[in-house]
């Protein structure tokens, strides 16, 4: 998987034609508009190499680049170890300094330094996935609040992927978001999937969550089990947590959906709901064993005929959490593109909080280990 460095540098390109010619993939940064393009442009580069050679002074700015993309390595390119600069340097977390005379090797040597002192590119990240056992319980609204919860970990990286290919998808318009490119345009390119084409494909929310939406103009064909799971397995490279948004239409598409943390299936309280999550779930536990498969209740009812230990048996899976119904709000939220867990005084939202934090361990046995406060419904008999 290619390492993207983005170089900011004066308008002779020195030091991005060393790095090309060091084997490096070079992103060069429009000197006057500086790190503002990366803002502007998506998800931060492995590495920044910035040329401060003829500065008389450090750039604040990088200073603030730094705080808001910790994950990202920076190399600073030097005339000569001035202390004023140096200091600044250190307070600023530079990674890397390299001084004139500069060559390939000196900056290809640098950046693997970088890297090396970073996590492992290569380190399999988690992917949680999502399907409702029925339209409307909630399933995508589920999804981009525990994608959104996720993101604001210091340094985590979550991507929200709308599987929704043959038909319309609403992950991209609930994070407030209108993606260029979509699942679709992903997976034609999957065989050169690196971390450029995935930036260049992928739209950043406000809330941190970078979304792959489905098509604006649905597929009539439904991709390939082989190449939807290369899709997901180079995507699950990239980003630390991977949020699959699966459409309850297509439960082919599970097949393809590996490898996979955990599986959220998403119900109510009415009982064709009930009755229809407990064919699914004989699916999910087929496919993907007991243990990574579990339910959430959406718009939870204490008072309702269908009690948990009802859906507990009649769907086969454990409860992992019950959300509390705020009908008003979730509709606000989706309408404005701005996820619940990012407002405060939200029983909702809070919910939704408290469920991502248990994903983010070991999914499973996480939520499992802590389960809601079980109700028992009246309809024991008629189940």
């Amino acid at each position: 998987m290619a390492v993207i460095v983005s170089v900011l540098e004066s308008s002779n390109r020195e030091l991005s034609t060393l790095a090309r010619g060091a084997g490096l993939s070079v992103i060069p940064l429009d000197p006057h508009t500086g790190l503002v393009s990366i803002e502007r442009g998506g998800a931060a580069p492995d590495v920044l190499m910035v040329d401060l050679r003829g500065q008389g002074s450090f750039p604040q700015d990088l200073s603030t680049f730094k705080r808001r993309h910790p994950r990202t390595g920076v190399i600073i390119v030097i005339s000569s170890l001035d202390p004023a600069i140096m200091l600044d340097a250190m307070r600023a977390g530079v990674t890397e300094v390299v001084q004139e005379p500069v060559s390939g090797p000196d900056l290809r040597a640098a950046v693997d330094r970088v890297l090396g002192a970073s996590a492992p590119a290569t380190e399999q990240g988690q992917v949680l996935a999502f399907i409702g056992a029925k339209g409307g319980v909630g399933t995508t609204t589920l999804a981009v609040n525990v994608a959104a919860a996720l993101a604001g970990e210091p340094g985590a990286s979550v991507l929200v992927t709308d599987l929704h290919i043959t038909g319309h998808g609403d992950a991209a318009l609930f994070l407030g978001v209108e993606p260029r490119f979509s699942i679709a345009d992903a997976l034609e390119s999957v065989h050169r999937l690196d971390r450029a084409v995935v930036n260049s494909l992928v739209a950043r929310a406000k809330s941190g969550v970078d979304v792959l939406g489905s098509p604006e103009r649905p597929s009539l064909r439904h991709p390939e089990p082989q190449q939807l799971r290369a899709l997901i397995d180079q995507l699950s490279l990239q980003y630390q947590y991977v949020i699959l948004d699966i459409p309850r239409s297509d439960l082919g598409t599970m097949d393809a959906v590996d490898p996979v943390s955990a599986v959220t299936l998403v119900v109510n309280q009415e009982l064709p709901t009930v009755r229809r999550a407990g064919q699914v779930a004989t699916l999910l536990r087929q496919r993907y064993g007991k243990d990574k498969v579990g339910s959430v209740v959406s718009r939870y009812d204490a008072r309702a005929e269908i009690g948990q230990e009802d859906i507990e048996r009649v769907v086969g899976l454990p409860v992992w959490a019950v959300l509390p119904s705020d009908y008003r709000r979730a509709v606000a939220a989706a309408n404005v593109g701005r996820p619940l867990v990012r407002e405060g005084q939200s029983r909702l939202g809070s919910a939704m909080q408290q469920f991502a934090r248990k994903l983010a361990g070991r999914p499973a046995e996480a939520a499992a280990k802590a389960p809601a406060a079980r109700t028992v419904g009246r309809l024991g008999g008629f189940f």
